[in-house]
């Protein structure tokens, strides 16, 4: 049940946002500080620095995990927080979309069969390890089907991805990922896919508002000529991912949106208490090795994301003005210096101390009516 959150809560906080001057943090403030207008709260900085105080909605950056964080910040329901609780780590992050290499595979002590074989014909065939004899053994056996990819399931936008492509890649690569990231909090193995490219389907509740979406992510160069995410361009409507279907979509949208749904619907029927108002899935299109089309989602995000710009812009939109029915907006990151568009609004804009000059910013491009004809453009 979505409730008016001006009537439940007087400020809105930050969750691990503590003066840092790196473009996460700081944009993410950016981000809180709309999101709180738009809802009609005070912003109330950090809730570390809140101590005592009620009535606080949550925008942390991070999906929370596990019951004492939820006790500790009284969250129990969607209606506190702009993002997902779930009970362990491990359930917040990639390592739930692909099942064991085997039944005696290492793996948390609540891992949940279930989820994956409920999931399994909405994403790429692929393994999940905690353990690096597991790896190993997941490797070869996808490798023999083709070429695959190496998903530290902590990295975010592509970052630490590695493809390999033949048993001899294979020990280098493998010894190279398992010595950045520690593989007890999981490495996702899965089939590579040719001409890729990436939908994000996704919807978010809020102060008595659902809003739902579909849109196309892109690619950008890093200030290190790696390519690395660089935005997305949404349609967002009013009402759940299911009123995304009476809008007109093409084929590959709305398969895109079924596959989401199936996942989604998983997630609350296996993961016991699990809520969450921000629901965002990455939806891989591409050629697989066997030459056909493969659609499939990538991994969920229960948090605050690259596409937050763009939801929080919507809501502001559907909020002031009931006839509105649909928003095109693009959320853009830009590395070098890069032109920031008339009417933008900027969350970043500066060196950050680990990537360099960098630019984030929020862009609405047309507003659809329920009275329109055509498109009102902005």
């Amino acid at each position: 049940m979505v409730t008016d959150i001006g009537s439940a809560r007087t400020a809105l906080v930050t969750h691990d946002c503590r003066g840092g001057r790196d473009h996460s943090e700081i944009g993410h403030v950016s981000l809180a500080r709309a999101l709180a207008a738009t809802l009609d709260l005070d912003y109330a900085g950090a809730v570390e620095e809140c101590t005592g105080r009620t009535s606080l909605y949550h925008f942390p950056r991070r999906t929370l995990c596990g019951h004492d964080e939820a006790a500790r910040h009284a969250v129990g329901c969607e209606d506190d927080l702009f993002g997902g609780w779930v009970a362990e780590p491990f359930m917040a992050t990639k390592a739930i979309v692909h099942p064991l290499v085997s039944r005696g595979a290492v793996a948390p002590p609540s891992w949940l069969p279930a989820f994956a074989r409920e999931v399994e014909e909405v994403v790429l065939d692929g393994l999940t390890v905690f353990d690096a004899s597991d790896a190993a053994q997941a490797a070869r056996r996808l490798l023999s089907r083709g070429a695959l990819r190496l998903k530290p399931v902590l990295a975010e936008g592509a970052r630490g991805q590695v493809v390999v492509r033949s048993k001899d890649e294979l020990d280098e690569a493998l010894a190279a990922v398992l010595a950045h990231n520690d593989v007890r909090q999981g490495l996702v193995l899965e089939e590579n896919l040719s001409d890729v490219g990436t939908a994000s389907v996704g919807e978010v509740r809020a102060a008595g508002l659902r809003a739902a979406y579909y849109g196309i992510q892109s690619l950008t160069d890093d200030n290190a000529g790696e390519k690395v995410y660089g935005g997305s361009a949404l349609y967002l409507v009013r009402g759940g991912m299911e009123a995304l279907l009476d809008h007109p979509l093409d084929e590959r949208a709305r398969r895109c949106v079924a596959a989401a749904r199936v996942f989604d619907r998983a997630a609350d029927a296996n993961f016991a208490g699990f809520f969450a108002s921000r629901r965002n899935y990455d939806i891989a299109f591409g050629t697989a090795a066997g030459g056909g089309e493969r659609l499939a989602v990538l991994e969920q995000s229960w948090r605050v994301g690259g596409a937050t710009g763009a939801e929080i812009a919507a809501l502001a939109l559907f909020r002031s003005d009931p006839r509105i029915t649909a928003v095109r907006a693009r959320t853009v990151e830009r590395y070098g210096d890069a032109r920031v568009p008339d009417g933008a609004v900027v969350h970043y804009c500066g060196d950050d101390p680990e990537l360099g000059r960098l630019v984030k910013y929020t862009v609405v491009d047309d507003v659809i009516r329920a009275d329109d004809r055509g498109r009102h453009s902005r």
